[in-house]
């Protein structure tokens, strides 16, 4: 009893000490984002500034068209999850419940892509959307990350759980392939339906690199591109970088919240079965 105590409680200390680490990052982008320029990266770190400059948060809003940037984030990101989630479920549905000659070797080849580093075919895809006319528009991100192996890895593992009489019950009342998936599959997996959505959002949100290179439209930028506005080439507001990071931090975190008992549940349990 003693012995399973003790190590409950070096577990617990060791997680304690984990989410502190984790989380020291964040505090400190939060302290620094009501400091003046100068007192952000003062040695030792001031983790009690000075001089709270509150103003930060609004300076922001008129210095940058911050309410445009977040607005073009979130429309990539809506849109994107909600593409990524429904070709995913989809596409998962085939290779977990339907029966065709090479399925699983097909299934291996496209999950195979994920080893495939996103460097070694940016050039190409990018020449594709240039000849397709879509650079500097939204398309061109919506269009390459509306598929993702990932999404259907996730969601085959789930569907795999799901019992194989329930399918075959359908078909014999004469449910189709269509109304299977979308009145009995979809509805038995909001757990990991919930964990696709909220990672693709998470992803989608936080990408730079694509909206880097494909949106040259100030009027597009999304908001991790629309904080470089304030990196000059001799300086930088390291200020106003901070209390934007703090304020584009808000929308995930509101989205993890209100997923966040279904998130865990669906990684849970995507895993069960392979």
């Amino acid at each position: 009893m003693t012995t399973t105590l003790l190590r409950r409680g070096l577990a617990y200390v060791f997680l304690v000490v984990l989410a502190a680490a984790i989380l020291l990052p964040f505090v400190w982008m939060a302290i620094s984002s009501v400091k003046a320029d100068r007192d952000v990266f003062t040695v030792p770190i001031q983790w009690i500034p000075k001089s709270y400059h509150w103003s930060n948060f609004t300076d922001i809003w008129t210095q940058i068209p911050l309410a445009t940037y977040l607005e073009n984030s979130l429309l990539l990101s809506v849109v994107i999850t909600f593409l990524q989630v429904l070709t995913g479920s989809f596409a998962a549905y085939g290779f977990a419940k339907m029966r065709f000659p090479g399925r699983d070797a097909l299934f291996v080849g496209y999950i195979a892509t994920i080893a495939v580093p996103w460097q070694a075919y940016m050039i190409p895809q990018y020449i594709i959307m240039d000849k397709l006319g879509l650079v500097n528009t939204r398309w061109s991100l919506i269009l390459i990350q509306a598929f993702g192996a990932f999404g259907v890895f996730l969601m085959r593992q789930f569907y795999l759980t799901i019992p194989d009489e329930i399918s075959e019950a359908a078909r014999l009342d004469g449910l189709s392939e269509y109304g299977i998936w979308a009145r009995i599959m979809l509805p038995l997996s909001k757990p990991a339906l919930a964990s696709l959505a909220l990672l693709t959002f998470v992803n989608t949100w936080n990408d730079y690199m694509g909206p880097f290179i494909y949106l040259t439209d100030n009027n597009l930028w999304t908001v991790q591109i629309g904080l470089r506005s304030f990196i000059g080439q001799y300086d930088a507001q390291y200020a106003m970088i901070m209390a934007g990071s703090v304020i584009s931090v808000v929308p995930i975190l509101v989205v993890f919240l209100l997923g966040q008992r279904y998130f865990v549940r669906g990684i849970a349990t995507t895993g069960l079965k392979g």
